[in-house]
């Protein structure tokens, strides 16, 4: 198996503290800018699975600050430097507490919902008649509660959030504007890599001095879906699965697997020969997400190829 980073536990100049994710680990350096680790963790139904996958860090960290790149002329982000192939470095943020899922098509946890005959999702409703994978007339936002480690995001609407002040309504005007301009631009650079933006979610956070900026991971395969566009309609027609390109494959082998991270249901074991084919999934996605060639970073010794670059942009 290559080398993987499944966690870490490093001590910066002017490092004030560490706050670990399900796979990003973040390090506040003098409160004023932040060192973004990205992971080769595994996370599937709020469940940190008990092995990493080569080169995952890396793909994720590499799309995000891309698609960060390709968004800036629209969105304000947090992002100042990339110094390492898992490493993001920017701004402090006063992270906001939802999540904004918007979704273009019926797929996933709207599907699973619509199935279950709810025709309300986050106080949005879902039209009679529609078709597992079938595109919305126009894409809907289903915000999430950010969970604390361990525990499940849950569903919440616009009403909800303001109700229980949990952003406010100026604020959360800016956060569906930002939401629905970056998921436009996200399916058009899809569209130009033959592919579809069927649903994904941003974080956003507030800066020092009150700007409202994206922060964490954008248009990823652990934070977005996409499937194929060559033969999508084909595959709707005949009411056939779509080919996506996902963590969907993950969470389709785990459910096959008896679990859906429910009370009492245990992580399948994953063989490293599996682990492989998800590592080589991951490069796929990034190839395609991004048009480019994947360049394996230097595997040998993770931990301290990271502290270095970090060290060296630091001073």
């Amino acid at each position: 198996m290559s080398n993987t980073i499944t966690d870490t536990n490093f001590n910066f100049p002017g490092q004030k503290s560490v706050y670990k994710g399900k796979v990003r680990e973040v390090y506040n350096i003098n409160d004023e800018q932040l060192v973004m680790i990205a992971t080769d963790r595994l996370s599937a139904f709020d469940v940190v699975m008990p092995k990493g996958i080569p080169y995952k860090g890396q793909i994720l960290n590499q799309i995000a600050t891309k698609m960060m790149a390709a968004t800036e002329d629209l969105v304000p982000n947090w992002l100042t430097a990339s110094p390492d192939p898992n490493v993001a470095i920017g701004e402090l943020c006063e992270p906001f507490k939802v999540e904004m899922v918007i979704r273009g098509y019926m797929s996933g946890h709207a599907a699973r919902e619509y199935k279950a005959g709810k025709r309300l999702l986050c106080g949005v409703p879902m039209p009679e008649g529609m078709k597992e994978n079938d595109a919305f007339l126009e894409p809907i936002i289903t915000p999430a509660t950010k969970a604390e480690k361990g525990d499940h995001d849950e569903d919440i609407s616009r009403e909800d959030i303001l109700k229980r002040g949990i952003v406010s309504e100026a604020d959360y005007n800016v956060l569906e504007d930002y939401t629905r301009k970056l998921f436009k631009r996200g399916s058009e650079i899809a569209a130009s890599r033959g592919l579809i933006l069927v649903d994904t979610k941003y974080e956003f956070g507030k800066t020092k001095d009150g700007r409202i900026v994206l922060i964490d991971e954008i248009h990823t395969p652990d934070s977005s879906r996409y499937f194929y566009a060559d033969g999508y309609e084909e595959r709707q027609s005949k009411e056939e699965p779509q080919k996506q390109l996902s963590k969907e494959f993950v969470r389709q082998w785990l459910i096959s697997n008896g679990f859906q991270g429910l009370e009492g249901q245990t992580v399948p074991y994953m063989s490293d020969e599996y682990i492989e084919t998800v590592s080589e999934r991951y490069i796929e996605l990034y190839e395609n997400i991004t048009g480019e060639t994947f360049v394996k970073a230097d595997v040998s010794n993770i931990q301290q190829r990271i502290e270095d670059n970090v060290l060296n942009y630091l001073k």
